[in-house]
C-alpha cells in the first residue's frame, strides 16, 4: 500500500511541477507582452482548482499513511493554495501592477510543489 501512495505521489507532483512551469511560462509571456492580460487570466484560471485539488490530495495521503515529515513539508503550500483560493478575487488585473510587487518571485517560489 505504501508503495502505491508513493507511486500516485509522484505521479502527482511531476503533474504539479508541469503545472508550475506553464503558469511560469505564461506569466512569461504575458512578461514580454505576448498575451493580454485578459487571455492570460483566462488561461491561468482554469487551472487553479485542479493544482489545489492535486496538492491537497497529495497532503491528506501523506497524513492517512502517517509519512508525518513528508506531510508537514506539503502543509504550508498547501494551506497557501486553499487561503489563496479562499479569497475573493479582483475584478480587473493589470499587467504593469503585477510586476511592481515585491512579493511576486516568493509567491512563484511557493507554487511549485514540494
Amino acid at each position: 500500500m505504501e508503495a502505491v501512495v508513493f507511486v500516485f505521489s509522484l505521479i502527482d507532483c511531476c503533474a504539479l511541477i508541469f503545472l508550475s512551469v506553464y503558469f511560469i511560462i505564461t506569466l512569461s509571456d504575458l512578461e514580454c507582452d505576448y498575451i493580454n492580460a485578459r487571455s492570460c487570466c483566462s488561461k491561468l484560471n482554469k487551472w487553479v482548482v485542479p493544482e489545489l485539488i492535486g496538492h491537497t490530495i497529495v497532503t491528506v495521503l501523506m497524513l492517512i499513511s502517517l509519512h508525518w515529515f513528508i506531510f508537514l513539508l506539503n502543509l504550508p503550500v498547501a494551506t497557501w493554495n486553499i487561503y489563496r483560493d479562499t479569497q475573493p478575487r479582483a475584478v480587473e488585473v493589470t499587467h504593469e501592477g503585477s510586476h511592481d510587487q515585491a512579493w511576486f518571485s516568493f509567491a512563484l517560489f511557493l507554487h511549485v510543489p514540494l
